[in-house]
C-alpha cells in the first residue's frame, strides 16, 4: 500500500489476531507510527481471550496516560484473570481501576459465578454499588451450575426487572435438573417468549424423554430456527423413532450439520449404517463430529474397510478420529495397525495411550501393555485410573508381582489409592500373584466397596484355596446388604471346589436360583461338576451335565475331563474329551490331557493317534506362551522355540525336573 492509515494498521492486526498469529500482530503493533484506543483494546482483548495474561497485563501497564481511565482495556484483563480462576489478581486489578462501570463489576462477578465460586460470588454481589439485571442473571446461573436450585429460584424472584435471559436461564436450570413441571410452569408464566425460550422448553421435554409434549410445542411455535428442528430430530432419535426423525429432516427448510449428524448418529445406534451413509453423502459439508460419527459406526459393527477409507479421506482429523481408529484396530486384534496409527498421530492424549495399552491387554499382549505404560510416563503423560487398571491387570495375568508392587506405589503417589476401579484391579493382581494378605489389606482399605470389590476378594480366596474364608466373606457381604450376582457365585462355587466343601457348594448352587433368583450359567455348572469330580463322584457329575437346562460349554466338559483323568475313568473321559474337542478343536492342552489318560492305561496306539492329531493342530496355530518374573524383569517363553539364549540348558533342566517328579509319583504309588 502506498499510504497506510490507522484503519489499515488496525485491520491488518485484527486479521493476524483472528488467525491466531499473535507474534505477527504484536510486531505490527510495535511498528505502528501511531496508535489509538482501538489498537490497544484490540491487542489486550485478544491476548486475554487466548489466555496470554502476562502479555495483556504488560500492555495494560503500558497504556498512555490519556487512555488510562478507559474501562474497556481494564475490563478485558479482569475478565481474563477471572476466566482462568485467578481471583486474587483480578480483584487486585479491579481495586486499582481509576474508573469502574457496570461491566467492570459484572466481569469480576462473572469470574466467581462461572467458576462455581459462589461463596465469593455472593459476597462480592452484596458489595456491589450498582447491580444490573446482568448481575442478577449471573448469580442465578452460578447457583444453577452448583446445583442449588432453591437459592437460584429465590434470586430469580428478587430480580427487579427480569429480562428474557433471566427467564430462559431459570427455565434451563429446571430442565437440566429434571424438574420438567416447574420448567413448564415458568414457561407458561413468561410475559414474552422468543425462539430461545421455545427451544429451551422443547429441549427440556426431549431430555426427559417426553417427545410427544416436545412435538406439541414444536407445532405451536410461531417461528422456528435450526435449533428447533435439530432438537426435535434429536428427540425422535433418542426415543428410537427414526422414521419420525427422518421425516422431520426431510421437511427441514434449511438443513444444517448438527441435524444431519443427529440423524446419522441415530442410524448408527441401531446398526443402520447404509442409511447413515446416505445422509452422510447428502450432507454438503462435514464437520469433524460428522466424520467421527460415521467412522465410529463402521468400526463398532466391524466394517473396518469402510472405516479406513473414510479415515483416509478425512481432511482435518482431530484426536478423536485417531483414537477411534486405535480402538477399532484393537477390537479386531490388529495391534500392529493400531500401533502404526498411534505412531502417526501428531498429538496424543491420555485416551490415546489408554486405548493402545488396553488394546494390548485385551489381545493377550501383556508385556507390550506394560512396556507402553512405562513409555507413557517417559513422555510426560500421567496415567489415570484406566491406565493403572490395565497395567495391574497385565501384571496379574503374567504374575509379575514386583512390577505390580511398583505400580501400587505409583498409584499411591498419583492420588488414585481411593479409586474403586484401581483398588479392584489391585485386589485381583495380588490374588493372582499369590499374595492374598496384600489383597485383604487393599480390600479392607476401601471405604465403599462395590459388588466388584467383594467378588474380586472372593475369587482371590478361591484362586488361593481359601474356601472357608470365601464363604465367611460372603456372609459379611450379605450383612452389609451387598446383592450378589452371577460372578459372586462363580467365585463361591470355585472356592468350595478347591477346598472340597461339597455340601456347602451344593447348597450355594441351590440357593443361587431359589433365594437370589440368579439363573445358573455354564460357568456355575462347570464349578459344580469340578466340585463333584474332585471327590470322585463322577457319575453324579455326569448326570448333572446331562440334565443341564442350558447347553454345556467347554468349561463344563473340561471340568469333567479333568476329573476323569484324576480318577482314571477312561471311558467317561473319552466322551468328555470328544465333546470338549467340538468346542475347542485347536486347544492342544485338551489333547495332552487325553493322551496322558491313554498312557496311564497303557493304550499306546491311542497315545500315538492323539499325539499326531495334536501335532497337526500345533502346526496350524501360534505357539503357547508363558512368562516368568526374575529380578524385576518379565521374560517370555514360547513353546518349541529354541532360538532364545540358553534354550538347550533350560529344556535340559525342565526334562530333569519332569523325570524327578514322575519318579516321585511312581514311588509314592508303590508305597501306598
Amino acid at each position: 500500500m502506498p499510504r497506510k492509515n490507522l484503519v489499515s494498521w488496525n485491520t491488518m492486526i485484527a486479521g493476524y489476531l483472528h488467525n491466531d498469529k499473535f507474534d505477527e500482530a504484536y510486531q505490527l503493533f510495535v511498528e505502528m507510527p501511531e496508535r489509538d484506543l482501538f489498537s490497544w483494546t484490540l491487542m489486550i482483548t485478544c491476548y486475554t481471550r487466548n489466555g496470554k495474561l502476562e502479555k495483556s497485563r504488560e500492555l495494560l501497564d503500558s497504556l498512555p496516560c490519556n487512555y488510562k481511565k478507559n474501562t474497556a482495556c481494564w475490563n478485558a484483563v479482569i475478565a481474563g484473570y477471572s476466566k482462568e480462576g485467578k481471583y486474587d489478581e483480578a480483584k487486585r486489578l479491579f481495586d486499582e481501576m481509576p474508573v469502574k462501570d457496570s461491566v467492570s463489576w459484572n466481569s469480576m462477578l462473572a469470574g466467581y459465578t462461572q467458576n462455581r465460586e459462589m461463596r465469593l460470588g455472593l459476597q462480592f454481589f452484596r458489595e456491589m454499588d450498582h447491580r444490573t439485571v446482568v448481575s442478577w442473571n449471573l448469580m442465578v446461573d452460578g447457583l444453577i451450575k452448583v446445583g442449588d436450585l432453591d437459592s437460584a429460584w429465590k434470586f430469580f424472584k428478587k430480580i427487579p426487572e427480569p429480562n428474557i435471559v433471566s427467564w430462559v436461564t431459570m427455565l434451563c436450570g429446571f430442565a437440566r435438573n429434571g424438574k420438567i413441571f416447574e420448567a413448564r410452569r415458568l414457561f407458561d408464566q413468561m410475559p414474552s417468549r422468543n425462539v430461545v425460550s421455545w427451544n429451551a422448553m422443547i429441549s427440556a421435554y426431549v431430555q426427559n424423554s417426553q417427545i410427544d409434549e416436545a412435538n406439541k410445542l414444536f407445532e405451536e411455535m410461531p417461528q422456528r430456527d435450526s435449533v428447533s428442528w435439530t432438537a426435535m430430530i434429536n428427540g425422535y432419535v433418542r426415543a428410537g423413532q427414526l422414521d419420525h426423525a427422518r421425516e422431520l429432516l426431510d421437511k427441514m427448510p434449511y438443513k444444517n450439520i448438527p441435524a444431519q449428524t443427529a440423524m446419522i448418529s441415530g442410524y448408527v445406534q441401531y446398526n443402520k449404517m447404509d442409511e447413515a451413509r446416505q445422509i452422510f453423502n447428502e450432507t454438503d459439508t462435514h464437520d469433524v463430529v460428522c466424520w467421527n460419527t460415521m467412522i465410529a459406526g463402521y468400526t463398532q459393527y466391524g466394517r473396518m474397510d469402510e472405516a479406513i477409507l473414510l479415515f483416509k479421506q478425512m481432511a482435518n482429523k482431530d484426536i478423536v478420529s485417531w483414537n477411534t481408529m486405535i480402538v477399532a484396530y484393537a477390537r479386531v486384534g490388529k495391534m500392529d495397525d493400531a500401533l502404526k496409527i498411534f505412531k502417526e498421530m501428531g498429538e496424543r492424549n491420555i485416551v490415546s495411550w489408554n486405548s493402545l495399552i488396553s488394546g494390548f491387554m485385551l489381545n493377550g499382549l501383556y508385556l507390550d501393555a506394560l512396556r507402553f505404560f512405562v513409555l507413557m510416563q517417559h513422555e510426560g503423560k500421567k496415567p489415570d485410573q484406566s491406565t493403572f487398571a490395565c497395567g495391574l491387570s497385565s501384571c496379574a495375568v503374567v504374575a509379575a508381582l514386583q512390577v505390580g508392587r511398583q505400580l501400587h506405589h505409583l498409584v499411591i503417589k498419583s492420588g488414585y489409592v481411593n479409586d474403586l476401579f484401581v483398588c479392584n484391579a489391585l485386589i485381583t493382581m495380588y490374588s493372582k500373584c499369590g499374595r492374598i494378605s496384600d489383597s485383604e489389606l487393599v480390600f479392607k482399605g476401601i471405604d465403599h466397596a462395590d459388588t466388584v470389590s467383594w467378588n474380586s476378594m472372593i475369587i482371590g480366596y478361591a484362586l488361593n484355596g481359601y474356601g472357608r474364608e470365601a464363604l465367611k466373606l460372603f456372609q459379611e457381604m450379605a450383612l452389609k446388604g451387598i446383592v450378589p450376582d452371577q460372578v459372586t457365585f462363580v467365585g463361591l462355587l470355585s472356592s468350595c471346589s478347591h477346598a472340597g466343601l461339597i455340601d456347602q457348594g451344593v447348597e450355594l448352587f441351590r440357593s443361587m436360583t431359589e433365594m437370589y433368583a440368579i439363573e445358573s450359567s455354564a460357568e456355575h455348572y462347570a464349578c459344580l461338576v469340578d466340585l463333584l469330580g474332585r471327590l470322585g463322584r463322577l457319575d453324579e457329575a455326569f448326570e448333572i451335565v446331562r440334565g443341564m437346562e442350558i447347553k454345556a460349554n467347554a468349561g463344563v466338559w473340561g471340568a469333567l475331563l479333568a476329573a476323569c483323568r484324576m480318577h482314571r475313568n477312561l471311558e467317561l473321559g473319552k466322551l468328555a474329551a470328544q465333546k470338549l474337542l467340538e468346542f475347542e478343536p485347536d486347544k492342544t492342552s485338551n489333547y495332552v490331557l487325553l493322551s496322558n489318560m491313554h498312557a496311564e492305561a497303557g493304550r499306546w496306539s491311542e497315545v500315538k493317534e492323539v499325539r499326531m492329531s495334536m501335532k497337526d493342530v500345533r502346526n496350524g496355530k501360534q505357539p503357547g506362551c508363558s512368562w516368568i518374573e526374575f529380578r524385576n524383569q518379565v521374560s517370555t517363553f514360547l513353546s518349541y522355540d529354541f532360538t532364545c539364549l540358553r534354550a538347550a540348558e533350560i529344556h535340559g533342566t525342565l526334562q530333569t525336573l519332569t523325570a524327578q517328579m514322575r519318579h516321585t509319583v511312581h514311588m509314592s504309588e508303590l508305597c501306598t
